[in-house]
């Protein structure tokens, strides 16, 4: 069942749409993760900043203060950042202060040093960046302004000498190793992400149809339910396709599969602004809200005149029950009503909508 689950999803084409959902799901589930690693890079720069200032006989400058107070205003608005694009705009501007900052604190210690530390504070903000969750381009972008801005060959390291050649060597390798973990760490996130989202498309979407199935029928209408306030007008409607035995007997199934993907797709256009779904064989539900009895009764007319007047080679018709939940109604109350209702639709002719007692 893995294997087969593995094959589609090597035929699923990932779209550009499709990316950036895996991406805002990838930031919002680490937006914590996020906090905590720029929390840390402000308290490694802060002691470093104190060792250099005291221990080097510097001194601890308003500058110090200055670039503290505003890497901590960029930490504080990580939990405010609703898309993962501006959360990307957000990590290129902590680190751009970052690496000045760092710069500020490495001009403070001995020249012959400084190269070394340059390199360091690169490695580490970059590696850094690697995992938090950033597009291709935001990783990119990092990488390349923390060798800029903190640029070990900036005092006219002689790259031909050892001391410079070691620093490129290390500089090039280091940067060839976070670039492909970081690739292969986020196509194996983003391989996870689709795998999830294509079992959970099976678990609770209907195979035949393409709407949802009754397993998220009744997790979504529950969760509605629950979350509704008291006297909020709610309907319940079963949809059933009238003499669906007879057009499997007559024309075979595979007629009848055609007609309850018709009507499925009738009912996805009808109800789209309603949660919808196939409860099992040729019946529907539909869980309305926020509407009048009248306007409910409309959908359900609408509904109606849709299903019998698309063209079709074998045409159909639908019979509804609708019922109005009480406060203190649980779904299956409501479907006994519902079902009730459309005992009697079918029975007092059929393509026609009954209102529950």
């Amino acid at each position: 069942m893995f294997r087969t689950v593995e094959s589609q999803l090597s035929r699923l084409a990932v779209t550009a749409e499709l990316r950036a959902e895996f991406l805002q799901y990838d930031f919002e589930r680490l937006r914590t993760f996020c906090m905590l690693v720029f929390s840390i890079s402000i308290v490694l720069w802060f002691v470093f900043d104190l060792v250099v200032s005291f221990e080097g006989g510097q001194g601890f400058t308003i500058k110090s203060i200055y670039f503290l107070a505003l890497l901590g205003g960029l930490t504080c608005c990580v939990p405010f950042i609703r898309k993962a694009g501006h959360f990307y705009l957000l990590n290129l501007a902590f680190v751009t202060v970052y690496c000045l900052g760092a710069r500020l604190v490495i001009d403070g210690i001995p020249p012959d040093l400084q190269p070394l530390w340059l390199t360091l504070t690169a490695s580490s903000i970059i590696f850094l960046a690697s995992v938090l969750p950033q597009s291709n381009f935001s990783f990119f972008a990092v990488l390349v302004l923390s060798w800029v801005l903190l640029n070990p060959f900036f005092r006219d390291v002689p790259v031909l000498e050892l001391k410079g050649t070691l620093i490129l060597f290390y500089v090039l390798v280091f940067s060839a190793l976070t670039v492909y973990t970081h690739l292969r760490l986020r196509q194996g996130k983003l391989h996870n992400y689709l795998m999830a989202k294509l079992l959970l498309e099976q678990a609770y979407i209907d195979a035949l149809t393409q709407i949802p199935n009754r397993r998220a029928f009744m997790t979504r209408t529950a969760a509605r339910l629950e979350k509704s306030a008291p006297g909020q007008l709610r309907y319940l409607a079963m949809v059933d396709i009238d003499f669906f035995k007879k057009i499997n007997d007559s024309f075979g199934h595979d007629i009848g599969d055609e007609v309850l993907q018709r009507v499925a797709g009738n009912i996805r256009d009808a109800m789209g602004a309603f949660e919808f779904a196939r409860l099992g064989g040729e019946e529907f539900g539909v869980y309305l809200w926020e509407l009048s009895p009248e306007e409910a009764w409309q959908c359900m007319d609408k509904l109606l005149r849709a299903v019998r007047e698309t063209p079709s080679a074998h045409p159909a018709t639908i019979s509804v029950g609708l019922a109005r939940l009480a406060d203190g109604d649980s779904i299956n109350q409501a479907l006994i009503k519902a079902d009730q209702a459309l005992y009697e639709s079918k029975h007092n002719g059929r393509d026609r909508c009954t209102y529950a007692p």
